[in-house]
């Protein structure tokens, strides 16, 4: 009875979890350049179940195996679905899309320090002729942060600067040989691990247009339902396991 108690427990553990990963997806399905979050789940290692002192059965000594079991399962991983996500016209000429693989650089300040992130999310503007992220983070050229001074700003495909047909800088787009080893610092901004290695991107950079979610939220939906009712369904068996361990304590209390 413990054992289901704690494998109940497990379960529910596990589908909050899931719900808090599903959640933070469903709140980013308009974010520009986001990659959705899921989780990956393992069981424990299965035990053998055993019979101890039955006298009709003397294998392995005086215990019998009956059979396999699991505590249950655990999360055992969230990873980043990095597929890309559909393109979209603004006509703003700050808007930024990289069609192929690759993230720009920005710079971070946090702690005292500058850093070096990554997203996907180009949505840039201007502060002060610097051009930034939403949040402020300069957005990087080959030159440090990119200081565009005021006219016609154009950006080729290949990510070179251009105001009044003046070239400026070039900017900073980075790819890695497996984004799997990025860890994710915020909702569109990842940083680099000790297994990240870097590579030249293949990509082209598209003017006027951002890269969308890549969240399908009708599926998020789906997954939010089946999560609550896998945690209501371990509610339930605690409930039960509760209720029997009672009664069985009571007849005990009872035949005393």
């Amino acid at each position: 009875m413990v054992r289901g108690l704690y494998a109940a427990y497990l379960g529910m553990t596990t589908q909050m979890k899931r719900m808090d990963v599903v959640a933070n997806n469903v709140a980013n399905v308009n974010s520009t350049g986001f990659k959705k979050d899921s989780v990956a789940t393992q069981s424990f290692a299965e035990e053998f179940m055993k019979r101890l002192n039955d006298p009709g059965l003397q294998m392995f000594g005086n215990a019998v195996k009956i059979g396999k079991m699991t505590s249950g399962v655990f999360v055992d991983t969230v990873f980043t679905n990095f597929t890309s996500g559909s393109i979209t016209t603004t006509g703003n000429a700050l808007d930024l899309a990289i069609m192929g693989d690759g993230f720009f650089a920005v710079e971070v300040y946090s702690g005292g320090g500058a850093s070096e992130k990554y997203t996907r999310d180009g949505e840039f503007t201007l502060a002060d002729g610097r051009l930034v992220t939403r949040d402020g983070s300069g957005v990087l050229g080959q030159s440090g942060v990119v200081t565009i001074p005021d006219g016609d700003i154009t950006i080729d495909e290949r990510g070179n600067i251009y105001s009044n047909g003046v070239f400026v800088d070039t900017l900073r787009v980075v790819g890695f040989e497996d984004n799997s080893t990025l860890r994710s610092v915020k909702d569109t901004m990842f940083e680099t691990t000790a297994d990240s290695v870097k590579k030249d991107p293949q990509c082209i950079i598209e003017q006027t247009a951002l890269e969308r979610s890549n969240v399908n939220s009708a599926r998020e939906m789906v997954d939010m339902i089946t999560v609550n009712r896998a945690y209501e369904a371990n509610q339930r068996s605690i409930l039960t396991i509760d209720s029997t361990l009672q009664r069985t304590v009571n007849d005990i209390a009872n035949k005393r």
